[in-house]
């Protein structure tokens, strides 16, 4: 949800229930003040009676509500003297209506030449039912007439006042640090906006250089470890052609040479590792894993012969993956070679590919490695001098470059899948 979406539906649930509480309170004032008026009418309604009892006296005898809204019956003077000014709601019939509606009624005695009479006076009042259904549907149309006009302020003011703020947002949702040096803020009138765009670009002006001095330093310090790895190696491998050396020393050049081609490849490994993680590769394409992976299958076929192993090959559909191809091939050789390294000598690795999954599996320890570090860089298990134990973790990372699913399972057998 939008911000200015999520700050609406705030206002709204506020409102609602502050339009409810205050229609509950306005409600008992209208009834208040209904209440009040139709009383003082009660009252000077019986007043006008009693006056007109006075000059008319034969009208103190008047039992029934037939031809008035009053009536008048005599009382003794026990109950006139105890008796007390009442108003209360009830119903009558209406003939108008053909229904008994709700009215306000005054119960009095008055005195009249040494004698009491009782008076009941009614007066229609508007009912409560429909003041109720016209009250809420009043509330209904104010509360919809409120949230329209909140939403016209969002979308068309609101939004205006937002629009550095969104503008910003739009550029740091495309914005990579390998390609784009800066981005372009926009003045506000508003000092949080402002000061926002000033860190914005302070962060991202220090994190393009800390990124920029990070990648000339690996290429610098692969390049410069390079060269003398590769002088060293060969300044061995020609001392071992000495005749005058004896075996113990050409077994010690031959260690040598071993440490130093395995500090060559983790070299190799690490800055590859490292472009990866910095987004250094693009020219993403559409590659098939299936095709791939029988190119790469004929690649390793020498290898897992001599270990007497077979390579066995499914193909149930076509994983179409956009990646670069490159490190497409980085990644299937990786779990290839992982196989064959780590798999036990005279048995099948199985390569299945789908729509939806590829799955290298091979037989090897008999039971399962620790799927929260087999990931981790230098955490793999290592049965061979050739691996460096950051295949895996190279694997891993090219899966997270682009959004795949790397996983491990035990079932018997050695299983790494690739889901989307």
């Amino acid at each position: 949800m939008k911000l200015q979406n999520y700050t609406t539906s705030y206002f709204a649930g506020v409102l609602l229930v502050l339009l409810s509480i205050w229609a509950v309170i306005f409600y008992l004032e209208m009834l208040d003040e209904i209440y009040d008026s139709l009383d003082d009418g009660l009252e000077n309604q019986k007043m006008l009676v009693i006056q007109r009892a006075k000059e008319q006296t034969d009208i103190l005898n008047k039992p029934e509500f037939d031809d008035g809204s009053y009536t008048i019956k005599k009382v003794s003077p026990n109950y006139g003297l105890q008796f007390k000014d009442t108003y209360r709601d009830t119903l009558m019939y209406m003939q108008n209506e053909d229904d008994f509606e709700p009215v306000r009624m005054l119960e009095s005695v008055f005195k009249l030449d040494n004698s009491y009479y009782k008076i009941k006076i009614v007066t229609s009042m508007v009912e409560e039912d429909d003041l109720i259904e016209d009250l809420l549907f009043s509330l209904i149309m104010l509360y919809l007439g409120l949230i329209v006009s909140i939403l016209l302020l969002n979308n068309f003011i609101l939004k205006k006042i937002w629009n550095p703020f969104y503008l910003l947002l739009n550029q740091l949702k495309d914005f990579r640090i390998d390609k784009d040096k800066t981005i372009t803020t926009s003045p506000s009138k508003i000092d949080e906006f402002n000061l926002l765009n000033k860190r914005i670009e302070q962060m991202l002006g220090k994190s393009v250089e800390s990124y920029n001095s990070q990648k000339q330093f690996i290429e610098n310090a692969a390049h410069e470890l390079q060269t003398p790895l590769a002088i060293s190696i060969n300044k061995l491998e020609l001392l071992v052609e000495n005749n005058n050396l004896t075996e113990d020393q050409i077994a010690m050049i031959a260690s040598a040479l071993n440490n130093l081609e395995g500090l060559t490849r983790m070299n190799k490994s690490l800055l590859l590792l490292s472009k990866i993680e910095n987004s250094q590769y693009d020219d993403d394409e559409t590659v098939n894993l299936a095709e791939i992976s029988k190119e790469l299958i004929e690649d390793f076929q020498d290898l897992a012969t001599h270990k007497g192993m077979k390579i066995n090959f499914v193909e149930a559909g076509s994983l179409n993956i956009s990646m670069n191809r490159q490190l497409a091939r980085v990644l299937i050789s990786n779990l290839f070679k992982n196989a064959i390294i780590h798999g036990a000598e005279e048995n099948t690795i199985e390569v299945k590919v789908s729509n939806d999954k590829f799955s290298v599996s091979n037989a090897g320890r008999t039971e399962a490695l620790n799927p929260d570090k087999i990931f981790s860089r230098f955490q793999s298990i290592r049965t061979s001098k050739r691996s460096n134990g950051i295949g895996l973790a190279i694997s891993k990372a090219i899966t997270e470059r682009y959004n795949l699913n790397l996983n491990y399972e035990f079932t018997g057998r050695h299983n790494f899948y690739i889901t989307r």
